[in-house]
């Protein structure tokens, strides 16, 4: 009994308690990273935002939440109900799981498997499949039209992301997060003799063109704006997610802001060192790793928002010939290039 306690219920114990504490720290997060968009964007516009419920409108997500909590969800009477219902389970349970593996600071992480990456990948492959229900199971032809694009659009965009992500492994060789966090400690700043300057090692800046294409194909592949063409009110109403309402309406918006967090985390853990602090002096040493992660994945989605509140909106056939007329072309060229310099100089691990 003591062994069947020892290897298997304990670790299970540690295992939830785990998850169950980054999910809370999660969903928190998303709260006042929604309210956060909100404010920058009607700053932007010179208005004020949220500022009612709470002190500055703090409370503002909660009151949302409350509000699509107690409202009846409305299902259309030609609608699958089952898959109807299924599709914002599905997405918001992916968005969620593909935090699994990712590392807020050394030794943070539920899952530090060798293969992370393809995890991510993985998931976000399979999120494409809860658009794609919610639209067909709608049984209306605008839901399911905005489904086709979205689909399109996430799938077309997920190309380039692969070879830029391809150009970090090859200066890695490997597809543990962890180990891509480790391997932007040393670099450029130690060749010039400036080991403190950390900052001067992360990838951001020997990868730079990349950096810039993972960003905007992050902003296609998460639907933000300029990029939002389907579910743009200009478009097709609301898109795939025409037709829900409430819960259900919740968890597509929930399972977005998730993904779009999750982009955030994985542009800080491929291009801005992660956990690292940018000086490796004091008083930054003394800041804990996570603050460093979070800090970092803010100012991400700060950017995020400002390409939301300033850039003008896509037609569809630009946003797909951005992807695979210029992306696609750009990232495959860069992958060469990568190569050929690591093999030239020596540098490939």
């Amino acid at each position: 009994m003591a062994e069947l306690w020892n290897t298997y219920l304990w670790p299970l114990i540690i295992m939830v308690a785990q998850s169950l504490l980054l999910l809370v720290v999660l969903l928190v997060a998303i709260a006042y990273i929604l309210l956060a968009d909100r404010k920058i964007w009607a700053a932007v516009q010179m208005r004020r935002g949220p500022n009612v419920v709470g002190p500055f409108g703090l409370f503002q997500s909660f009151a949302d939440l409350l509000k699509l909590v107690v409202k009846e969800p409305i299902i259309p009477a030609g609608a699958d109900k089952v898959l109807y219902l299924f599709a914002p389970l599905l997405t918001v349970t992916l968005a969620l799981a593909a935090w699994a593996v990712m590392p807020v600071a050394e030794g943070w992480v539920l899952a530090d498997i060798n293969v992370g990456i393809l995890y991510i990948f993985a998931i976000s492959s399979l999120g494409v499949y809860g658009v794609i229900i919610a639209g067909w199971a709608s049984n209306s032809k605008y839901p399911f039209l905005g489904a086709l694009r979205s689909a399109a659009q996430m799938v077309s965009y997920e190309v380039s992301i692969g070879f830029v992500i391809i150009t970090v492994l090859m200066c890695v060789g490997s597809l543990n997060l962890s180990k891509i966090v480790m391997a932007q400690h040393d670099g450029l700043a130690n060749m010039l003799g400036l080991p403190w300057l950390t900052f001067l090692n992360w990838f951001w800046l020997p990868l730079f063109p990349m950096f810039v294409i993972f960003f905007i194909s992050a902003l296609a592949e998460t639907n933000r704006p300029p990029f939002d063409l389907p579910e743009a009110e200009s478009e097709l109403v609301a898109g795939f997610m025409v037709e829900y309402s409430s819960m259900p309406f919740m968890m597509f918006m929930l399972g977005e802001y998730v993904s779009i967090v999750m982009m955030c985390a994985l542009t800080t853990t491929f291009f801005l060192g992660g956990w690292l602090a940018p000086i490796d002096l004091p008083p930054f040493t003394w800041i804990p790793g996570v603050i460093w992660f979070s800090l970092k994945c803010l100012l991400v989605f700060f950017m995020f928002a400002m390409v939301k509140a300033m850039v003008p909106r896509y037609r569809y056939d630009q946003l797909m010939r951005l992807g695979w007329k210029v992306f696609l072309p750009i990232s495959l060229v860069s992958v060469v290039v990568v190569a050929g310099v690591l093999m030239a100089m020596g540098w490939a691990p």
